[in-house]
């Protein structure tokens, strides 16, 4: 019955049921490819403004493609080379994290315990694990003007509410209601508005 009524986060989140009492929510980064696209273009841009810099201060073009000749080194070669640099800098910083699979993890409800371990990874060496006790299940959903906001949290005894599902694209109010529900039904806690 239970393993039925999850059958749609099976799309989203990947869950596998280790045994009855236990659920693996595995926590994957969407959209690898658009954000490996999205960096390669801002690291050859990037590169590209710190060639010409570079082809400024030199009075030669390095690359035939990039024209520096109309360019000055003092102060417009050396912005270009403090972007270039910048540039470079944060586009080899998110093709890390990417690579590293950072954020990535998994949250395991026990239902028998009452207890949640939620594991995500870090830079190499800096993995998060936590474990806490539950009492209940909180549906969030905030509509703005063009954001729409909505997250499943897990209430704590005498501590703040902890964000376990955050959709990325809206849904209907009674599919994210339900997803609370049989979250709720399955760690045989209340739902909270």
């Amino acid at each position: 019955m239970i393993k039925n009524n999850f059958n749609y986060l099976k799309k989203e989140r990947m869950n596998t049921f280790i045994n009855e009492s236990i659920l693996k929510e595995t926590i994957i980064e969407p959209n690898k490819n658009i954000k490996y696209a999205l960096n390669s273009i801002i690291l050859l841009g990037a590169l590209s403004f710190f060639i010409v810099g570079i082809s400024s201060y030199l009075k030669f073009n390095i690359l035939p493609l990039l024209n520096a000749n109309q360019i000055i080194f003092f102060p417009q070669g050396i912005t270009m080379c403090f972007y270039g640099t910048i540039g470079t800098l944060l586009s080899i910083n998110q093709f890390l994290i990417l690579y590293l699979k950072v954020g990535e993890g998994y949250n395991e409800f026990n239902k028998e315990t009452g207890m949640m371990t939620i594991y995500r990874k870090g830079f190499p060496g800096k993995n998060c694990l936590l474990i806490i006790l539950h009492e209940a299940v909180r549906l969030e959903s905030k509509t703005e003007f063009f954001n729409t906001k909505q997250k499943i949290f897990i209430c704590i005894k005498g501590k703040r509410d902890l964000p376990v599902i955050q959709i990325s694209e809206p849904l209907q109010l009674n599919e994210i209601e339900e997803k609370a529900t049989d979250l709720a039904c399955f760690l045989k806690v209340v739902v909270k508005s």
